[in-house]
């Protein structure tokens, strides 16, 4: 009877779900921005749907991702509980840093999400249309002041492309670099600059409350959630895309690697990704294994042509 009972508790034991590994998502940056909201977003996926045991995020902002990076590479060789979200902004920031760390660094999973950059204004702002931005832009550069992300991220490559576009020198261009997306929409809203530029899934919320202008999207179609014209359709040659993408941490076992990687991609084929990716306003741009790190190497290559392009990289 005894020998019974017992194999009856090991036989109910093994057909429980082994537990799920714990994760610490670093956010290379301060509360309130596209990282910060991604990497919140996956720690709430991952529990949700039962992928992840424990999900913690950390903040570690500074000079758009590098010193987060460098940080998550020097302290987490071998961990697989680790991880660190970045994308276009990292890929620029490295650059023109000259950060002695890169994305080669650490271990690269998977492109998670697509979102386009949207130029807005206080709603108090007298500008109504972005050409009336570019306007004051060719009168004089240096007054219209821009709030946006790190220097050479995504917002300051748009901003440098849209002037190159309106045959402004992207070198005068009055670009303003927050640490955090909270920060950046506090000066907006409060009228401290000019104009911001940022994911369009940041300005959102304030344009829906009325309190800021959606003048236009990066991208070449039109955005989901906005009516806003796009930078073509204004008639300025420029398409921008930004991307975030997850990394672990440098030196794991190519088991630790799979692991990692079959975590993510059940998140981002659940139904709770699925539904964040409607309530933030992203893209699905989903890639992982040898085809990231492929299209990874791409982006490196181009982001750097069009950094010296603007003159942001010698």
């Amino acid at each position: 009877m005894k020998h019974t009972l017992l194999s009856a508790v090991f036989a109910a034991a093994f057909a429980l779900p082994a537990l799920a590994g714990d994760y610490v998502i670093m956010a290379p940056a301060a509360p309130g921005g596209g990282w910060d909201s991604t990497a919140r977003s996956m720690q709430e996926v991952l529990q949700a749907e039962g992928i992840s045991g424990s999900v913690q995020v950390q903040n570690v902002p500074g000079a758009g991702g590098t010193v987060g990076l460098a940080q998550f590479a020097a302290g987490t060789a071998g961990d697989p509980t680790q991880l660190i979200v970045g994308g276009y902004v990292m890929v620029g920031a490295i650059l023109t840093n000259d950060s002695p760390v890169s994305l080669a660094d650490v271990t690269p999973i998977a492109r998670l999400t697509g979102e386009a950059v949207g130029i807005a204004v206080s709603a108090s702002s007298p500008i109504q249309t972005i050409g009336e931005l570019v306007e004051m832009m060719k009168a004089d550069p240096g007054s219209v002041s821009w709030a946006g992300g790190s220097a050479g991220g995504v917002d300051h490559i748009t901003v440098g492309l849209l002037a190159k576009a309106a045959g402004v020198d992207p070198t005068k261009i009055n670009y303003v670099a927050f640490a955090g997306g909270g920060e950046a929409l506090a000066a907006i809203l409060g009228n401290q600059v000019t104009v911001g530029i940022s994911g369009v899934g940041e300005f959102l919320p304030q344009v829906q409350a009325g309190t800021m202008r959606m003048l236009a999207v990066s991208t070449a179609e039109k955005w989901q959630g906005t009516d806003a014209p796009t930078l073509m359709e204004a008639g300025y040659d420029v398409n921008v895309q930004n991307w975030r993408m997850v990394a672990a941490a440098p030196g794991l076992s190519a088991e630790q690697k799979a692991a990692v990687a079959a975590d993510i991609d059940a998140m981002v084929n659940s139904a709770g990704w699925k539904a964040m990716l409607d309530t933030k306003g992203w893209a699905n741009t989903y890639l992982a294994g040898a085809e990231f790190e492929a299209q990874l190497a791409k982006e490196i290559e181009a982001t750097t042509a069009v950094l010296k392009d603007i003159g942001l990289v010698k």
